[in-house]
């Protein structure tokens, strides 16, 4: 099948080192925005229209959700042992779960489970579909069991992020189709912002080749949100 293409060949310079790194800046300003940025800063003041630096950072960080899930297919597309890749979004949900309630409550109980989850479940039902994809309804079954567990884990982005990794999945040939995903997320206009770096992925693995390198980006997101903790009930812990 033809790919379809936003930019020609040539303008695709991004690899997916560079891609991860945009996601994580983009993530560490929303979190930062959503966590430790008063609200009442303003950036913008036209008229009625109002921007508060915290709206501002908290838009940024609409970009880094499609561009992990995006990353998510790829490796689901290109991993050499699919087993290894699911236990390592797996472990990395579970340490991330206790820095991730405590931001978000200031205790280890929280309604809500960690985006780690959304994307091993989505994970798990691409691994799913293509193991039963000979036969017949068993496809279909699958993908509706793990929406249904999104629905009961309340994972970040819940079900919508799920069916956002799977469409992802099936537009992988289709650059031009594909930013259509982004209504199924909040603020979807700035979803599609973060079709650009991913249009111009190449492809190509980048810089994060070393296993160490590879799971230090891992640990970045439990880490930096238990710090973000620290700083947020610093007057309650010191």
């Amino acid at each position: 099948m033809k790919e379809l293409r936003l930019f020609p060949e040539k303008w695709k310079i991004l690899s997916g080192s560079m891609l991860k790194l945009i996601a994580v800046v983009a993530m560490l300003i929303d979190h930062i925005g959503s966590h430790l940025m008063p609200q009442f800063i303003n950036v913008i003041e036209i008229g009625g229209f109002s921007l508060t630096l915290q709206g501002l950072m908290r838009l940024i960080g609409r970009i880094a959700f499609p561009i992990f899930a995006f990353l998510l297919v790829e490796g689901f597309l290109h991993t050499r042992n699919k087993i290894r890749y699911g236990l390592s979004l797996f472990f990395c949900a579970l340490i991330s779960e206790i820095p991730w309630d405590l931001v978000h409550s200031g205790h280890l109980l929280y309604h809500g489970q960690n985006v780690f989850f959304t994307l091993l479940l989505g994970y798990l039902a691409l691994c799913g579909m293509q193991w039963l994809s000979k036969k017949p309804v068993l496809p279909f079954l699958v993908l509706l069991a793990f929406a249904l567990l999104t629905l009961v884990v309340r994972s970040d982005y819940g079900v919508y992020g799920y069916i956002f990794i799977l469409l992802l999945y099936a537009l992988r040939r289709n650059e031009v189709f594909r930013p259509l995903t982004s209504f199924l997320l909040s603020r979807h206009w700035m979803v599609l912002v973060s079709f650009v770096p991913i249009s111009l992925y190449n492809g190509k693995r980048g810089f994060i080749k070393s296993v160490g390198l590879k799971y230090a980006f891992y640990l970045f997101y439990p880490v930096h949100l238990f710090v973000i903790y620290l700083i947020k009930y610093q007057n309650l812990i010191f």
